[in-house]
């Protein structure tokens, strides 16, 4: 009896399937590494490295917000085209496994409020700022040989939002933003009052060498929709002082599809030399 048993159960262990130990998936031609702001808080910072580097041509760098959800497409968008393969993408991200840090990226891209105890927390933008100033971009030179002008930011929904508000506040930071549905109606539409300072002293930014592109989705809601176009249009009379800015809308899209849908517009905005 105990025999027949003992064989009836090496019959079932034969059949069982066999579960192999599975790997994760590693992105070729890329690398991570952490850095952490003034607060301690640390952020996942991924690079899609360039095929090759030489002091004789550097590579232009495009930072990449909301990173852990937009990398893996903007760098498989780049390493499939001869013409981007010896850039850069450094995508800034957070140390989760899920697409969006919510409260994290609602504080860093948001301004204040003036109340500390509102859910999700806001008001770090300028923290955000000179932590890519001061801490991110200075790593970013020092490990790799970079275009000092030619650089780039993107940013999607609220990303966008800080997009603009970094182009407003500091157009040193990089020679090219690129906004794709900001949220400009956020906080009573706060972005309005640094439009303005921006535009009223652009012709001291020294803009020659800057660039704006607004991306908006078919599917985004119509008011946001409508915001961007005005807000394009608004741009376009900043051209005489160098600005160079456009306007598209994505088609068949909507507001969560949209940023892998333009990746290959943003890299050709990012990477694409400028006539001097």
């Amino acid at each position: 009896m105990q025999f027949n048993t003992l064989k009836s159960s090496l019959y079932l262990v034969c059949y069982l399937p066999i579960l192999a130990v599975a790997d994760p998936v590693v992105l070729a031609g890329t690398e991570s590494f952490s850095l952490k702001n003034s607060a301690g808080q640390q952020y996942q910072i991924m690079v899609s490295l360039p095929e090759q580097q030489s002091e004789e041509k550097p590579a232009a760098v495009l930072y990449l917000l909301d990173g852990n959800a937009f990398f893996a497409a903007f760098h498989d968008a780049k390493r499939l085209q001869r013409a981007f393969a010896d850039h850069i993408i450094v995508a800034i991200g957070y140390p989760t496994e899920t697409p969006f840090d919510f409260y994290r990226r609602s504080y860093d891209f948001s301004p204040p409020v003036g109340q500390a105890d509102v859910d999700p927390p806001q008001g770090g933008q300028d923290e955000f700022l000179t932590f890519l100033e001061n801490t991110l971009q200075p790593e970013i030179s020092k490990r790799y040989l970079i275009d000092n002008q030619r650089q780039a930011l993107f940013g999607h929904s609220f990303g966008g939002m800080f997009t603009l508000y970094a182009m407003f506040s500091r157009p040193q930071l990089v020679n090219h933003y690129i906004a794709s549905s900001p949220t400009l109606w956020w906080h009573n539409r706060y972005l309005l009052a640094a439009e303005i300072a921006f535009s009223e002293q652009a012709e001291k930014h020294k803009l020659n060498n800057k660039s704006l592109l607004l991306v908006v989705a078919e599917g985004d809601p119509i008011q946001e929709r409508q915001d961007a176009v005005l807000l394009a249009e608004r741009m376009v009379n900043l051209s005489r002082f160098g600005l160079r800015s456009a306007f598209h809308q994505q088609e068949d899209e909507t507001h969560m599809s949209l940023p892998v849908s333009i990746a290959n517009r943003v890299l050709h905005q990012a990477f694409t030399p400028r006539l001097k």
